[in-house]
């Protein structure tokens, strides 16, 4: 089954949690603090597998999470890492950020990955906390949180040339006689449900592939009929064959078709309009088409197109392979000049982003009726409490040294907190003292 499109959710590893123990050996009469550091999580990283076509393994593996950093240990010992979470996907996977919409990453490349959800860091254990004021600290980190997000995958075909034309149009039948894939054919629209891919090589050596994507309709752009299922695709396509019916036997006119796609293809991205394309003009073998494709070019030479070069047209026939040598060989030769990177892709195909939390302020207050009670929210006093360890008196006295750093005291005090009123952080709770 080929899925192009899913959503899951990811989820980092937490780094191992410091510890505080002390050095007790014999003959060793200064022991002091030996708590050994938690190690770091496992990232959560995507990596190209060129032998994938589809998004199939996402559709009931929606979640995945790496492991957590081990916890330090006495005698200063290190807790160990834990090992990246790596998630094969295909080639022309773009990553999002599902609740901002953010492109986190676009993988076009074999091999190509790309960290999606970075690991906390392990705890410090309580040797790091000695001072000469406090030579046997009862204080150490808990592992940092790792990172959790929401993506959404979207796989969009990479091949060289891609077929367009509107449904029963020809495509299918053109690509299964120019390659070795055997896609649905038949006598109504709508048989390509989904893109067949294939690989068109030459008698000199010369070879590309060929997307035969599903037919557009008119309001494609606008979701109608297959829409962005063959819009997505056509993307990434250096050059685009247009097929267009000539034979005449639904009643359309051929030329109100070919701009029809046109048209579409401009309001989904016009920067597509600007790659090379080659007018296919399909079903020669059928009686009416000569006269059809006669007054087809009479049209065209008559629109005077200014914004965009006149394709060549290539008459040919799949039934009878009349034509088929010279339309490969054009195709190979546009090509051999061709790039994305000569026609202004809306989106850097290598780039990546650092993912970073969408709450970006150090905290909020905000007062719960219904418990009576300040709540303390944010990213980054919520994560200081996380790698707080509540079972030291000392950790706890040093989290609200950082509170009142942040200023939180007095936020709290501004916003009318009185003695005596409860203050709440994730599922903790405490007393409010001026």
């Amino acid at each position: 089954m080929f899925v192009d499109q899913v959503k899951i959710d990811v989820k980092a590893g937490n780094g191992g949690n410091g510890m505080v123990a002390f050095r007790r050996e014999k003959y060793v009469p200064n022991g002091g603090p030996a708590g050994g550091d938690g190690g770091r999580g496992g990232n959560v990283i995507f990596k190209v597998d060129s032998g994938m076509n589809t998004l199939m393994d996402f559709r009931y593996h929606r979640k995945f999470k790496a492991k957590n950093g081990g916890n330090g240990a006495n005698k200063s010992m290190t807790g160990r890492s834990a090992e990246d979470l790596v998630i094969p996907v295909p080639e022309g996977t773009t990553v999002t950020n599902t609740e901002t919409g953010q492109v986190i990453g676009d993988l076009t490349k074999p091999d190509q990955e790309l960290v999606v959800a970075k690991a906390g860091r392990g705890g410090r254990g309580n040797i790091h906390f000695a001072s000469p004021t406090n030579p046997a600290p009862e204080i150490a980190e808990n592992g940092e949180p790792g990172q959790e997000i929401s993506l959404s995958l979207e796989l969009k075909v990479l091949a060289d040339v891609g077929l367009v034309g509107f449904p029963s149009a020809g495509k299918s039948t053109l690509l299964s006689v120019i390659t070795s894939p055997k896609p649905k054919i038949a006598g109504y629209h709508f048989t390509t449900l989904v893109p067949n891919l294939g690989m068109v090589r030459l008698d000199d050596g010369r070879d590309f592939a060929v997307a035969d994507l599903p037919g557009l309709v008119e309001g494609a752009s606008n979701g109608v009929g297959l829409g962005f299922q063959f819009l997505r695709h056509v993307e990434r396509t250096r050059v685009i064959l247009h097929l267009v019916d000539m034979s005449g036997v639904e009643g359309r006119d051929p030329f109100e078709d070919y701009l029809a796609i046109n048209k579409e293809l401009s309001q989904y991205d016009e920067r597509i309009l600007n790659r090379p394309q080659i007018i296919v003009a399909t079903k020669m073998d059928l009686p009416d088409s000569e006269a059809n494709l006669a007054d087809f070019k009479q049209k065209l030479a008559g629109q005077g197109q200014t914004d965009h070069a006149v394709p060549e047209i290539f008459p040919i026939s799949s039934v009878t392979h009349t034509g088929l040598t010279d339309l490969i060989r054009k195709t190979a030769d546009l090509l051999d000049t061709t790039s994305l990177a000569d026609m202004e892709e809306p989106e850097d195909t290598t780039k990546s982003y650092d993912y970073e939390p969408a709450d970006t302020s150090d905290f909020k207050i905000s007062y719960d009726k219904e418990y009576e009670s300040w709540v303390i929210s944010g990213d980054k006093i919520e994560r200081l409490f996380k790698m707080t360890d509540t079972e030291h008196d000392q950790s706890m006295l040093r989290f609200a040294r950082q509170m009142h750093g942040m200023g939180i005291d007095d936020a709290l005090r501004k916003a009318g907190a009185k003695d005596g009123d409860t203050v709440s952080i994730l599922d903790f709770s405490f007393t409010y003292v001026e």
